[in-house]
């Protein structure tokens, strides 16, 4: 018989065990480590067979021991204290309520919705596909530990992203498995009736998107996320939600509509059921739920009687946007006539004109509507997510800014970081001495901690990772149809003494899963080296969609089946946050080939260095600004050649001659105790150097200070006198817009003060006239600018003044010669308002001649 309709029976727990209960739907248990041994105390078996997961633990243990634990004294003083513990957590003030109370600190936002198409929080909550999802999650969780008052906003996928498996052949093999809410560490908002509160989306032909709203409780912060399996919907919409990136694109922009527009609705519904502060900030993390600044707009327009330009300049004064990619490919694009299916009538945005939508996602081709330009032009302020991602994107987005110098586009960056508390292992963190609510502002001191004791530390952990792996490739060979007779070779599969090096990631081309294979006997070389072996564990996902990432994998696959290396390298199916753990723990070095410079971040390293593993990595995304010679290796980058071919032939040869002449001899050489006494050097400098810079912590401390505080000041700026500020800087614009096409530098002049010739450092006089066609002098700000000049007539490394008001239409600066050498200069006009960020911000420059 099968059953009608699958869900999910909660444990129903003693009296004197309530607390249990929320100890295991707050996730703070998961950085938490007492919070772990208590529910290993409940039943230490019965925990390793839930995989640490505190509900299916509850659920599987018998009534009857958990009414022995009731009346066991002991456990419940524990139980007590542990509770306690949370509770305070959750209400005494931390970092950021510490800020708040600075005098200058008058305007952080009182809250901040934080919107990302995924969550990767715990493997419990499978909401995730990769380091995206990963990094919100410990976005979350660093801005609990700090008090920073995050809402965070997503979908509730009822697949999740995919389970892999793989064929026989080594084909990936995909399964979607049906999650039960009910069974997720997840709560149901409901009404004070018990009834579920509903989010309610129009959609075209007279349809209505419903959505239920779960939360889950990341420490302080709550996690919304919007569910439109609800019975009411019609049975496609009831699928919107079904799963993680999949579908067509009809299906995509259903979700992100849900996400952007329903997640804006669940933020306000959230915020007046609880009493919650309504979000001062939005923070857009990549473009996916880039919609809800048009239900922002929306809302202000219908309820506060703005236009669009007054709201459009509100909802941008509070608005934050992160991009995530470095490629156009890798951004979210509809053509025109969908978005206008479902943004044409006023249906599901009244008030908000559909040319003014469309103009927000214009690009290049006019038949495409783009969501990364739509984010970055609802946001005042925006960044890349490294420090040289954050130069690509200005490279890559320039042109929303035509006339501008790269370096002066405004995007700026925050270097990703990760959640330690998450991500080291616990024997690393109390032999340093790790805090949840770390904040990273300072190196980190071991001294009292010998090399022999951390080695055997790092020992350890690749004995974990060894036996893990062990374990995996058993149950992945019995899964691709092997009998359990021919598996006796996998008990023998890695050597705990063996260098280990770890590479896991998605699968997309441009990270080089199969650069390690292009030379497949050097490969071999090094894995059966006879003093100086290597063993490589390999993980990953492709995209379902993604034949030529499959056949990547496909390919790893059959190499690490041969007999002769098996033992050597592994590809293990099913790359999740659990699997990541060991692997992050236990590798001695962490593999990262990227096609530079393609990679945004790549936040896999970080969590690898947090365990003194050391990185070998091309110099892409964060390792770029963190290598320092001292704390891994930089391959080396084949610049210039066209050919990928021959550039991936070059970088292969120089990551094989890395393992083979530097890392491999480095990691044999030991002293007469056993110890690498230099590798060990170095996994002390990486611990002590980079610890602190890769927390999450100082990433959130950044975001805080240098885009959330802003943006709230921002915000209230043009929010007082009811919206003031958003309707003369509306109105600013709008002259602008109208004069700016005959504004002109009528004429330039320079000249060298008080010397016959230019000498460095010698102040020059620039004078210039200004036809400004009806603006004011206090409209505009007229620049000289003077810098090193090409052959081409191009300035390059220029600095610029700001020139003061000569008379009617004449301007004069005075300008330090910054440069020797061939030195040129021009004058410019840009807007300048007090509401706005940047003098880019308008895009808007007029240049002389």
């Amino acid at each position: 018989m099968r059953a009608l309709r699958r869900f999910t029976v909660r444990a129903s727990l003693p009296e004197p065990l309530s607390a249990l209960g929320q100890l295991a739907t707050n996730l703070r248990w998961t950085w938490h480590p007492p919070t772990q041994e208590l529910f290993a105390a409940v039943d230490a078996q019965a925990w390793e067979q839930a995989g640490n997961d505190p509900l299916r633990l509850l659920r599987d243990v018998p009534a009857a021991h958990l009414e022995r634990l009731a009346a066991d004294e002991s456990f419940l003083t524990r139980t007590r204290a542990v509770a306690e513990d949370l509770n305070r957590y959750l209400t005494e003030p931390r970092w950021y309520q510490r800020r708040q109370q600075d005098a200058d600190q008058t305007r952080l936002p009182a809250s901040i919705g934080y919107f990302s198409m995924e969550f990767g929080v715990t493997e419990a909550l499978p909401n995730y596909s990769g380091g995206l999802g990963v990094l919100a999650g410990d976005h979350l969780k660093a801005a609990s530990d700090l008090g920073v008052p995050l809402i965070g906003v997503g979908l509730l996928y009822r697949s999740g992203y995919f389970r892999q498996s793989l064929s026989l052949d080594g084909w990936q093999v995909e399964h979607y498995p049906v999650l039960d809410p009910r069974g997720l560490p997840l709560e149901l908002l409901t009404e004070p009736s018990g009834a579920p509160i509903l989010v309610h989306v129009a959609l075209p032909g007279g349809r209505v998107l419903r959505a239920r709203i779960w939360k889950a409780q990341v420490g302080r912060v709550p996690l919304l996320l919007l569910d439109s399996n609800v019975e009411d919907n019609d049975p496609d919409l009831r699928g919107v939600t079904d799963r993680l990136y999949g579908g067509d694109q009809d299906h995509r922009i259903q979700q992100e509509i849900l996400a952007g527009i329903g997640g804006v609705r669940a933020v306000r519904v959230y915020c007046e059921l609880t009493g919650t502060a309504q979000p001062g900030v939005f923070h857009t993390n990549e473009g996916h739920a880039g919609f809800l600044g048009l239900e922002r707009i929306r809302e202000l327009i219908t309820g506060d009687g703005l236009d669009f330009d007054e709201a459009l300049a509100a909802v941008r004064a509070g608005t934050v946007f992160t991009t995530h990619t470095p490629v156009p490919a890798g951004i979210d694009r509809f053509p025109v006539d969908l978005v206008q299916h479902y943004f044409g009538g006023e249906q599901l945005l009244p008030g908000v004109p559909i040319q003014r939508v469309l103009a927000l996602g214009a690009e290049e081709n006019p038949g495409l509507f783009n969501m990364a330009h739509m984010g970055l032009r609802l946001a005042q302020r925006a960044n890349g997510v490294s420090r040289l991602h954050g130069e690509v994107s200005r490279g890559m987005f320039g042109g929303l800014w035509q006339g501008f110098d790269a370096r002066e586009v405004p995007i700026g960056s925050v270097t990703n970081g990760v959640h330690g508390p998450t991500w080291a292992a616990g024997e690393m963190s109390k032999l340093l001495g790790g805090s949840e609510a770390d904040t990273g502002t300072g190196p980190l001191t071991f001294e009292p901690v010998t090399d022999s004791l951390l080695w055997e530390l790092r020992c350890g952990l690749r004995g974990k990772l060894v036996d893990e792996v062990r374990r995996r490739v058993r149950v992945a060979w019995l899964q691709r149809g092997a009998s359990a007779l021919e598996l006796g070779w996998t008990d023998s599969v890695f050597d705990p003494d063996v260098l280990t090096v770890g590479f896991a990631r998605r699968v997309p081309t441009y990270k080089r899963l199969t650069l390690m294979l292009r030379d497949p006997e050097r490969l071999r070389a090094l894995l059966l080296h006879p003093e100086r072996p290597v063993q490589l564990v390999v993980a990953g996902k492709s995209h379902p969609a993604d034949d030529g990432g499959k056949a990547l994998i496909q390919q790893i696959v059959r190499f690490a089946d041969d007999a002769g290396v098996r033992h050597r390298i592994v590809f293990l199916p099913d790359y999740d946050m659990s699997m990541a753990r060991y692997l992050y723990w236990g590798c001695d070095v962490w593999l990262n080939n990227p096609m530079r410079p393609l990679e945004a971040c790549g936040t896999s390293g970080m969590k690898a260095a947090l365990n003194g593993g050391l990185n070998l990595s091309i110099r892409d995304g964060w390792w770029d600004e963190f290598y320092d010679g001292s704390n891994g290796w930089a391959i080396p980058t084949a610049d210039g050649v066209a050919d990928p071919n021959r550039r991936d032939d070059l970088e292969a040869a120089a990551l094989y001659e890395l393992l083979n002449q530097q890392v491999a001899p480095l990691f044999y050489d030991r002293g007469a105790d056993g110890v690498p006494t230099r590798w060990m050097a170095m996994v002390r400098h990486t611990l002590a150097s980079m610890g602190p810079n890769l927390q999450a912590s100082r990433m959130v401390r950044e975001y805080v200070e240098n885009y959330y505080a802003p943006a709230g000041r921002s915000a209230g700026s043009v929010r007082e006198n009811s919206f003031q500020g958003a309707k003369e800087l509306a109105v600013y614009r709008a002259r602008i817009r109208a004069a700016w096409n005959r504004v002109h530098v009528v004429d330039t002049d320079m000249s060298v003060n008080g010397a016959q010739a230019p000498v460095v450092g010698h102040p020059v006089t620039v004078r210039a006239r200004v036809d400004l066609n009806g603006l004011t002098p206090a409209d505009v700000d007229v620049q000289a600018v003077i810098g090193r000049v090409a052959d081409s007539g191009e300035l390059s490394e220029v600095v610029t003044e700001s020139m003061r008001v000569d008379g009617d239409g004449s301007y004069v600066a005075e300008v330090p010669l910054p440069h020797v050498g061939s030195v040129g200069y021009t004058v410019r006009v840009l807007p300048k308002h007090e509401l706005l960020a940047t003098a880019a911000e308008l895009g808007r420059v007029i240049l002389a001649g």
